[in-house]
C-alpha cells in the first residue's frame, strides 16, 4: 500500500459510509482467589475490558465471552475448599449419563440385592442338609441320656427287702481228730439251713440276685459255709430262699475248749454263733445301659441249742442287722 495524501483522505471522508456508533465497553468482574470460608477479607475485583470492534466477526465475541466465562469459572473453582467436589456444567450430564452397554444404577442394585438374597437362601437351605444327621444324633443322645438319668433316679429308691426267717441245725457235732498235717485237735461238723425272703420292690424292672458265701462263725472262726444260687426276681415279687450252710471235719485248734462236749460229741450247753453274708442285686432297668446295683450286708446273732436240734429257730429284727 502506498501512503495517501491529506487531500485524498479529506476527499474520501465525506463519501465513506457513516460508521455505526461505538459499542459500550463492559467489564467482567470475578471474585478474588484470596477469599476463604470463615475468613473476612476484602473482595477485590479485576476489571477486564472486553471490546467489540465494528465489523468484527460474530464468533470473536462469542469466543471472548466463552473465555471470560471459563476464566470466571476456573477462578471460582479455585476458591473451593480442599476435598470439596468440583462442580462443572457437564457434571449433570456425566452423572446422569450412562456408558454404552452399562445397566442403570437401580437395575445394578436390584441385581446385587437379588444375588445376595439367593446366597442367603442357599446358606439357609444348605445348613440343615449338612448338619441334619449330626443334629439328629446329638439330639437323640441328649434325650436318651436324660431319659436314662430319669430312670436311674427313679429306680434308686426301690431297694430290695431282705428278711432272715430262721436257721435250722440238723447236725452239730464235735469230736477229736487231726488236721491234714497230723496235728491233733478237735474237729467240728455242722449241717444247717438258713431261710430268708427276698422281695423286689421295683415297679418296672427285674433284678439278678447273687450273694457272698453265708458264713457261720464261732469266735471269729468259720465253722460252716454255704453258697446261694443266683436267681432272677421279677418286678414287685418275692421268694423264699433256702441256703444250706454246712462243714465237715473243720479243725478248731483249741477254739472249742470253752464248749461243754459230751462223750457222744454233742454240746450240753447252748453255743453262741454268728451268721454273716452280703446280698448283691443288679437291676435291669434299660438293658445293660442302665443297671443300678444294690448291696445289703446282713449280720445275725445265732444261738445253737442242743435241745432244739432239727427245729427252726426264728431270727427276727432283734437278732439281725441290715446294712
Amino acid at each position: 500500500m502506498h501512503a495517501k495524501t491529506d487531500s485524498e483522505v479529506t476527499s474520501l471522508a465525506p463519501s465513506s459510509p457513516t460508521r455505526s456508533p461505538r459499542r459500550q465497553v463492559y467489564y467482567v468482574q470475578s471474585p478474588s482467589r484470596d477469599s476463604h470460608d470463615g475468613e473476612k477479607t476484602t473482595t477485590s475485583f479485576h476489571s477486564t475490558p472486553v471490546l467489540s470492534p465494528v465489523g468484527s466477526p460474530p464468533h470473536s465475541h462469542s469466543s471472548v465471552g466463552r473465555h471470560s466465562r471459563e476464566s470466571s469459572t476456573s477462578r471460582f473453582s479455585g476458591s473451593l475448599k480442599p476435598g470439596s467436589r468440583k462442580i462443572s456444567p457437564n457434571d449433570g450430564s456425566r452423572g446422569g449419563g450412562q456408558r454404552k452397554g452399562q445397566k442403570p444404577w437401580k437395575d445394578q442394585c436390584d441385581v446385587i440385592e437379588e444375588e445376595g438374597l439367593l446366597d442367603d437362601e442357599e446358606r439357609v437351605k444348605g445348613l440343615p442338609r449338612r448338619c441334619y444327621v449330626l443334629a439328629f444324633v446329638l439330639g437323640f443322645f441328649i434325650l436318651f441320656t436324660i431319659f436314662s438319668l430319669i430312670l436311674l433316679g427313679a429306680s434308686k429308691p426301690m431297694k430290695p427287702e431282705i428278711t432272715i426267717k430262721s436257721i435250722t441245725f440238723e447236725q452239730f457235732k464235735i469230736q477229736a481228730g487231726s488236721d491234714s498235717s497230723g496235728v491233733a485237735t478237735d474237729m467240728i461238723s455242722v449241717n444247717s439251713t438258713v431261710k430268708f425272703t427276698y422281695r423286689n420292690t421295683g415297679t418296672f424292672f427285674g433284678v439278678h440276685v447273687t450273694s457272698t458265701p453265708l458264713d457261720l462263725l464261732y469266735s471269729q472262726l468259720t465253722i460252716a459255709s454255704g453258697t446261694m444260687k443266683e436267681f432272677y426276681q421279677s418286678r414287685k415279687s418275692q421268694r423264699l430262699v433256702n441256703v444250706t450252710v454246712m462243714s465237715d471235719q473243720i479243725p478248731m485248734y483249741g477254739s472249742g475248749a470253752g464248749m461243754s462236749i459230751s462223750a457222744t460229741g454233742t454240746t450240753t450247753l447252748p453255743v453262741h454263733l454268728s451268721l454273716s453274708f452280703e446280698v448283691r442285686s443288679k437291676a435291669n432297668v434299660l438293658g445293660k445301659l442302665v443297671q443300678p446295683k444294690f448291696y445289703k450286708r446282713i449280720d445275725c446273732s445265732v444261738t445253737y441249742d442242743p435241745k432244739k436240734l432239727n427245729v427252726a429257730m426264728s431270727l427276727g429284727k432283734n437278732n439281725c442287722t441290715y446294712n
